[in-house]
């Protein structure tokens, strides 16, 4: 009784304070999606984004035009809203920091939860004290000589802003590794081992300012050029690893006190061992498939847990889905307008347009999620060589 009485107060006390204006750093297509979800909800964006033909700034109820690491807008954002969160990780944490601890500006996840993930290699240290699988890595330093017991090939990141694949190489050998040291210049990178994986699997998991996590279905990813081509909904894996990734997504959340969506990404090797990629301190792409195949997307999520709303499903409502990005191909000024009528009339499938001028190779411009009667994988890459076919054809 006294148990029963105790979690009412809470959750009286949870909905008394609710958030009902939501500051986003970043006005981008995941802003954008975000702001759908907020309808929903009756929950006003406000958005901090550099640029008036950002695709989050038709749909959000107020917008501050200036750069995403502009601290003094931020400190203007947080006059309009209750709590601030993030699009991206391209922020200054030390210029936010005086708005969180002087000003009492609520951010969700708090500061001090991404702070460990922004720099890729502060990442993979922290991931490693929790005991964390992840690849064998060092930061170079320009040094070489402290390569002489690593085999190539090897893979390089830059510690800061890469996205897409962008500021990442795979070097067959010492000469491409110098090469690329020398065009890096003075930006900081990564040195790790290369995972020849089986496969790449990715989660999206949710904690709300209580502690619950929840976690979604596991996915398999394939990436080409570095940029993820396709999703696909379940990951056809055991048992056993998709407890292992749920355990990884539970310490890794409980650890940091994450209030909001995190975005996880795995390598599955050919013995079964899971490796931890990379961790994204948001909605991430890899989750898009969640809008029409979950009971509760990944941005309706997002939105419950900093806002102390009641945590939301994440189970699917459908046997199985595949997702395709429809990634820019050439430089051009193009809305593909014919070539989305024609992917919208493929049975079971929802075209998302982010409405962005300007195509070039790489460039994420929509998606297509088509949901399945039949899990098998073979039929989700079916459907989408057809999805590329419409939209890669000249």
């Amino acid at each position: 009784m006294i148990v029963a009485i105790l979690n009412i107060k809470l959750q009286i006390g949870m909905r008394s304070k609710q958030m009902k204006r939501v500051g986003v750093i970043g006005g981008g297509q995941l802003a954008w999606m975000m702001a759908g979800a907020a309808k929903c909800l009756d929950i006003e964006l406000v958005v901090q984004t550099p640029n008036k033909s950002d695709p989050a700034v038709a749909d959000a109820a107020d917008v501050i035009l200036a750069p995403i690491d502009d601290a003094a807008a931020t400190a203007q954002l947080a006059d309009r809203c209750d709590v601030i969160t993030f699009e991206n990780e391209f922020i200054n944490l030390d210029a936010l920091k005086p708005l969180a601890h002087q000003q009492a500006v609520c951010f969700r996840p708090g500061l001090e939860a991404i702070a460990p993930l922004l720099d890729k290699y502060d990442q993979r240290c922290y991931l490693q004290q929790l005991g964390l699988p992840v690849p064998k890595f060092i930061a170079l330093d320009g040094e070489l000589d402290q390569l002489a017991n690593w085999s190539f090939p090897v893979v390089v990141k830059a510690r800061r802003h890469g996205y897409d694949g962008q500021g990442t190489f795979t070097l067959k050998d010492r000469q491409a590794l110098e090469l690329t040291l020398q065009q890096l210049g003075q930006t900081p990178a990564l040195l790790e081992e290369f995972i020849p994986f089986a496969r790449e699997l990715a989660a999206i998991a949710a904690r709300s300012v209580t502690g619950e996590v929840v976690v979604y279905p596991v996915v398999e990813t394939q990436q080409e050029d570095r940029v993820c081509r396709r999703v696909l909904v379940p990951a056809q894996i055991s048992i056993a690893v998709r407890t292992e990734i749920e355990a990884i997504a539970r310490t890794l959340l409980d650890s940091l006190e994450v209030v909001g969506v995190f975005g996880i990404e795995l390598f599955l090797t050919s013995s079964g061992k899971l490796l931890v990629n990379e961790i994204a301190p948001r909605t991430h792409n890899s989750g898009h498939f969640t809008l029409d195949a979950c009971q509760t997307s990944q941005f309706e999520q997002h939105l419950r847990t900093i806002c102390q709303l009641p945590v939301g499903n994440p189970a699917l409502n459908c046997t199985g889905a595949v997702m395709v990005n429809l990634l820019g191909y050439k430089l051009a000024i193009h809305d593909y307008f014919v070539k989305r009528q024609e992917l919208a009339a493929i049975r079971q499938a929802q075209v998302y347009w982010y409405g962005k001028k300007e195509s070039r190779p790489g460039r994420k411009l929509g998606h297509v999620t088509v949901l399945l009667e039949t899990p098998e994988r073979d039929r989700a890459l079916a459907i989408a060589r057809k999805i590329e076919s419409i939209w890669y054809k000249p």
